[in-house]
């Protein structure tokens, strides 16, 4: 699964087949498997709650519909938009919005493409595309951020933006720059703009065959008290630097995140550092492919410097062009009192933990099973 960056699906729009039209392209992606998900080895004291098994949808990547169309308006100018709908094959509902993957409508161009609505915001894609399992099944890289004290990985590494804004420049020798505006970051606007996560978001990067770099710089800003947490007036600043090389007998990626938390209160908040750095590599070997992961975050100010860390293994085995089969392995080793679990790309499970205590550093896996089908 490759959740993409604005660019790359403007890119996607900008291609010639469908640029060649004016009418509506339907596309979209079904994916169904199995889950096992429980802590591998419990704390001293706690008794081994088990595991759970699951059928599930969108494991590897959102079971979803999609629209997108352009109109030719002249002068080198086209309207375009997307929508995409996300939904659950396991039980046939929606998710909780309608078009909850992408919604916008923009124009592009020789200027460049600018487009308005709810997007994909640029750091979580661009971490996604370096992360061999592209911010999928339970070998994902966000499971090391699921256990944050207050909010959550919905503000430490919100996916999508709402009542945003993006430009994407043109290439120029392969380099381009995205920046984005959104004033509801995590899906909590208020009446008034003072409780709004406001974000921006700048990512320059340079794609040229093999190689991929870029630098990431995201903030996310609340003037207000935020309900059900002791937050106050919050400053989250995120800093992410990554690359990867196509070797073409194996793709190396690698990453380094850092997110820092600015609070009015509680001052124990104030200064709090998140750091995640991820190693990764795909290994294609005809209609097959390995990929292995190793993932490791900390937080500066917090659990005393306790260290979560992941390895993950998987494989993929192309059917046809359009369905694979897939298995994801991951192991998970909370340090002290960090409390990450495993996740996937549309179900946020966490860890199967001592109901009375769940910060016990245990020993999380999970194991999975699917297959996903586009169209």
């Amino acid at each position: 699964m490759q959740k993409k960056l604005i660019a790359l699906a403007v890119a996607t729009l900008a291609s010639g087949a469908v640029l060649a039209q004016s009418n509506v392209t339907v596309y979209g992606a079904i994916d169904v498997g199995y889950t096992n998900r429980g802590d591998a080895k419990i704390a001293p004291g706690h008794a081994k709650p088990g595991s759970t098994n699951q059928i599930n949808s969108g494991q590897s990547d959102t079971s979803k519909i999609g629209f997108t169309g352009v109109e030719d308006l002249g002068n080198g100018v086209k309207a375009l938009f997307v929508l995409e709908a996300g939904f659950y094959a396991d039980d046939g509902k929606i998710n909780d919005q309608l078009f909850s993957e992408q919604a916008f409508l923009g124009l592009t161009g020789g200027f460049g493409t600018a487009i308005a609505g709810r997007l994909v915001a640029p750091r979580h894609g661009f971490l996604a595309s370096i992360d061999p399992f592209g911010a999928g099944t339970v070998g994902q890289y966000r499971n090391v951020y699921s256990d944050s004290p207050v909010l959550g990985y919905a503000a430490w590494d919100p996916d999508r933006v709402d009542n945003a804004v993006a430009y994407v420049s043109p290439s120029f020798g392969g380099f381009n720059v995205t920046a984005a505006y959104a004033t509801n970051a995590i899906s909590q606007e208020t009446a008034g703009n003072d409780g709004d996560f406001k974000t921006i978001a700048i990512l320059p990067r340079y794609t040229n065959g093999p190689l991929d770099v870029g630098v990431s710089y995201q903030r996310i800003k609340n003037d207000a008290a935020i309900p059900l947490t002791p937050l106050a007036d919050v400053k989250l600043t995120s800093l992410s630097v990554g690359a990867s090389y196509d070797f073409k007998v194996v793709k190396v990626g690698a990453f380094y995140d850092q997110t820092k938390l600015d609070a009015g209160a509680p001052a124990t908040a104030d200064g709090v550092k998140h750091k995640v750095w991820l190693v990764g590599v795909t290994v294609p070997f005809g209609k097959n492919a390995i990929q292995a992961s190793y993932t490791q975050s900390k937080y500066d100010g917090w659990y005393d410097d306790d260290k979560a860390r992941q390895w993950a293994i998987g494989y993929t085995y192309a059917l046809s062009k359009r369905t694979n089969f897939y298995a994801a392995y991951s192991d998970i080793k909370n340090d002290g009192v960090r409390n990450v679990g495993v996740d996937d790309a549309s179900n946020n499970i966490g860890g199967i933990h001592d109901a009375n205590d769940t910060r016990i550093g245990a020993y999380e896996r999970g194991i999975q099973l699917g297959l996903k089908h586009t169209f």
